[in-house]
């Protein structure tokens, strides 16, 4: 029996030994704890279950080769089951391989301009529209946390919260610079300008995820202002919170109301925390940054925008599609599938060494 056959073993055990405990009336923690280890274990257990029952059927159709009558039949079932066996041992794998307890949770967008002034607040905006039709696309709530446009329609700073489950598993490869070449709408000579704008991906925190002391807390208010001064509120609803221990300053003025915008800086300062302690520990494991495919770097140029061409590029794994109008109109799961199949392969490369 091979180590991989035995770790099979032991997990189909572990879900029957799972599956009793549950029958039996567990309670409480102990209950939830049980019921979140099987949820996770039995669609894997369900794979290794039909990978069994390919094995036994290779067996039993091996046994009809005898059979003159059945030899035919029974070598054309068998070129098909011997088919199914790796690439039922491959989806597997996949299953088996460690995930990323942020995967399942909603997330935290933020974007902004970086290099490129005007055109890269205008090229800021159509990202964040790009990634609203995205949300939309799949089911997911997508809510303006804050919204700031610039005098020609661009954005200084656009953050969203995206509701749903998987959200941070389909976005987390969006974090670094993403790059746009193309003639902006004020140049007279037709040449192309390089901007960037850089977006961050945080993976929504609870409030158990991260305790924060508010006495680590300095709030001050002010009269939120908008682009161009339009928009101006007359009392001072708008919030901002600095976590005086890490240095986190979180401003808000989205909403006319102090109380809401303070709920929202919160709820940004807990993503940014939480975000913050899960990097600290992937620094300390050099498997893990190994293993990852450009996730979370703001530094990292990982995209490039190509309108005259019509391409956009993705740095990390060297796709490029010929479809910018589509990418900006929010379909962007051909990359996110390609970085997902590039993140397990690495993965799958380190778990065989």
């Amino acid at each position: 029996m091979t180590r991989f056959d035995e770790r099979l073993d032991r997990i189909v055990a572990r879900g029957e030994e799972l599956q009793a405990l549950l029958a039996e009336g567990l309670s409480g923690a102990a209950f939830s704890q049980a019921s979140r280890e099987f949820a996770e274990l039995d669609p894997i257990v369900a794979k290794v279950n039909a990978l069994r029952a390919t094995e036994q059927a290779v067996q039993d159709t091996q046994a009809l080769l005898d059979d003159p009558e059945m030899r035919s039949l029974a070598e054309s079932e068998l070129a098909e089951l011997r088919r199914r066996i790796p690439e039922l041992e491959h989806d597997i794998r996949i299953a088996m391989l460690p995930r990323d307890e942020a995967d399942d949770r909603s997330a935290i967008l933020e974007i902004r301009p970086a290099a490129g002034g005007d055109e890269a607040a205008l090229f800021a905006g159509q990202m964040f529209g790009a990634y609203q039709r995205y949300a939309d696309q799949r089911g997911w709530r997508f809510e303006i946390l804050e919204y700031d446009e610039s005098e020609l329609g661009g954005l200084r700073e656009g953050i969203a919260s995206i509701t749903g489950r998987g959200v941070f598993a389909r976005l987390k490869y969006e974090s670094g610079v993403h790059r746009v070449q193309r003639v902006p709408a004020t140049e007279s000579q037709g040449r192309i300008h390089t901007s960037t704008v850089t977006v961050a991906v945080l993976p929504e925190a609870e409030e158990v995820d991260v305790e924060i002391n508010d006495n680590d807390l300095r709030i001050d208010v002010y009269r939120a202002s908008g682009a161009g001064g339009q928009h101006v509120n007359k009392t001072e609803s708008a919030v901002r919170i600095t976590h005086m221990p890490s240095g986190i300053v979180v401003a808000m003025q989205e909403e006319k109301s102090q109380h809401k915008n303070r709920a929202k800086a919160m709820k940004i300062l807990r993503a940014r925390l939480y975000e913050r302690n899960r990097a600290a520990a992937h620094e300390t494991r050099a498997a893990d940054r190994r293993s990852q495919v450009g996730t979370g770097d703001r530094s990292e140029r990982i995209r490039t925008y190509n309108f005259p061409q019509g391409r956009v590029t993705d740095h990390r794994i060297g796709l490029t599609l010929y479809k910018i109008d589509k990418v900006m109109g929010g379909e962007f799961d051909e990359f996110v599938d390609a970085l997902t199949q590039e993140e397990q392969a690495a993965l799958l490369a380190m778990d065989e060494d």
